[in-house]
């Protein structure tokens, strides 16, 4: 019994959270296992040790899977909101729940098939790209393999296999990367610490596919393992591509600087992709120290900041997207609208773009110029009369990439949507957040044309009648409304 909140606790000790989140890790199963109010755990450990605990607590009641019945939906999308809801009290709550939830998919052998199938489901739907957003690679690549290895055990063992037939000669061909960039470090006089991160076995599944589409396969994967080299300052950085592009050839358009550019959920690096020996191709991260602790614990990593030392100062960028998601899907009153924003904003795959300004927006993949243009501003996306990308103009179905530079052209006086962008064949929306913006633009537009029309037919009905015209508003408090309109 005690070895699951042990090794929840150990999961969050290794992401250096505080001592109320690994208190709180202990205590999770006490309430329900132990039947243990909260006000007694309140009592010995304090209040925020028994929210924690309280929280994490409801968050376990809440079934978040894909469901099979239509009804269930609402059901779902009321369990997404509270989730939500909790992660805007407080983020530690959910990095309580993704190392409980790590721990339950490393124990899943016990459980009957059907039951496994449905825990692993719900694990890469909703838990694994929830820990991708809050930025936490060491949870999300744990709990896509696990995943994985139950829904597909089949090509899950023939992946390992592939990747482990391949490891040798890798291995092999990253050590001779690292011999020769540490001569020309040491030439220098750069400290700097370099090793290879293979890809997992989900993702490397998941470009296989991708792959395949294109009628290549396992050996066409130049980018199995990337090299991480990491150094003390900014600068250090720079210099590294310097040296790194001085001895192999660069690819065009592989570059990436996430230094300068950060990525919402606060990931910096410098990438990019070189030609080794003239035939193989090597992707390069750099970044500092400070950035890897980042990288490999993500938001997580502002609960290591203890009294006295400096604090986070990007911790509120990073869960900006968190404070706006909860923001727009308040305008949602539907549960099936809702359950559609969620999926679509959270837990698909994202495209990173620029403003013209070099500010990085966040976007599902397969979104276009207009989500672009109401994710920057809700005004924006209504005068929106074409857009350029990269210079260029482009349709309004075009789907963004990675690194595309989006600039929005408008109308300058006043402008609304136009309905064929709702049209999801004309492929115009992706985001529910744009779609849902321009339906009340129309609703607003209605209802000021319906007025209109109504005073009229009122007018006339008046006259027919014989009554005065300003009667009306006494009319209006008559049939009990505050006002005509």
């Amino acid at each position: 019994p005690l070895e699951h909140p042990l090794q929840t606790a150990f999961t969050l000790a290794e992401l250096q959270l505080d001592a109320s989140s690994l208190a709180a890790a202990l205590l999770h199963d006490v309430p329900e296992n132990c039947e243990v109010p909260i006000s007694e755990i309140e009592a010995q450990f304090g209040s925020e040790v028994a929210k924690l605990v309280d929280g994490t607590t409801k968050l376990g009641k809440l079934s978040l899977s894909t469901p099979v019945k239509e009804a269930s939906r609402g059901a779902q999308a009321e369990n997404l909101r509270k989730m939500l809801l909790a992660m805007a009290e407080d983020l530690r709550v959910v990095f309580i729940k993704l190392a409980d939830r790590l721990h339950n998919m490393h124990t899943l052998d016990a459980l009957p098939p059907e039951k496994q199938r449905s825990i692993a489901q719900e694990t890469l739907e909703i838990y694994a790209p929830l820990a991708h957003r809050l930025g936490i690679w060491e949870l999300q690549w744990q709990l896509d393999d696990l995943s994985f290895r139950y829904l597909e055990p089949e090509k899950y063992r023939q992946v390992a296999k592939l990747i482990t037939a391949h490891r040798t000669q890798r291995e092999r061909f990253i050590a001779q990367m690292i011999q020769i960039l540490s001569e020309e470090f040491d030439r220098v006089g750069l400290k700097a610490e370099m090793s290879g991160r293979p890809k997992h076995i989900y993702s490397v599944h998941q470009k296989m596919e991708k792959y395949s589409a294109l009628g290549k396969d396992f050996d066409d994967i130049h980018d199995l393992v990337a090299l991480r080299v990491v150094v003390d300052t900014i600068p250090d950085c720079y210099s590294v591509v310097g040296i790194v592009h001085n001895l192999w050839h660069p690819l065009p358009d592989q570059f990436d600087d996430f230094i300068a550019n950060p990525k919402p959920n606060g990931y910096q690096s410098l990438h990019t992709v070189v030609m080794c020996q003239g035939v193989t191709p090597l992707e390069i991260q750099i970044r500092t120290h400070d950035m890897h602790h980042i990288v490999e614990y993500g938001i997580a990593a502002h609960w290591r900041y203890k009294e006295g030392e400096k604090k986070d100062v990007h911790f509120e960028e990073r869960i900006a997207w968190l404070r706006q998601l909860i923001e727009w899907h308040r305008e949602f009153s539907g549960a099936e609208e809702f359950l559609e924003s969620v999926k679509t904003d959270i837990f698909m795959d994202q495209v990173f773009v620029y403003t013209p300004k070099g500010e990085i927006k966040d976007l599902p993949k397969g979104s276009a110029p207009l989500d672009f243009a109401y994710r920057v501003h809700t005004e924006l996306g209504h005068r929106c009369i074409g857009a350029k990308v990269n210079g260029r103009l482009v349709p309004f179905n075009y789907q963004l990439k990675n690194g595309d530079v989006v600039e929005i052209m408008s109308a300058k006086g006043a402008r609304g949507p136009s309905r064929d962008w709702l049209n999801p064949h004309l492929g115009y929306i992706k985001t529910s957040h744009a779609r849902e913006k321009i339906r009340q633009w129309f609703k607003k537009q209605e209802r000021a044309e319906n007025i209109e029309r109504g005073r009229e037919i009122l007018e006339k009905e008046m006259r027919h009648l014989g009554i005065k015209l300003s009667e009306r508003e006494g009319l209006a408090k008559l049939f009990k409304y505050d006002s005509l309109d």
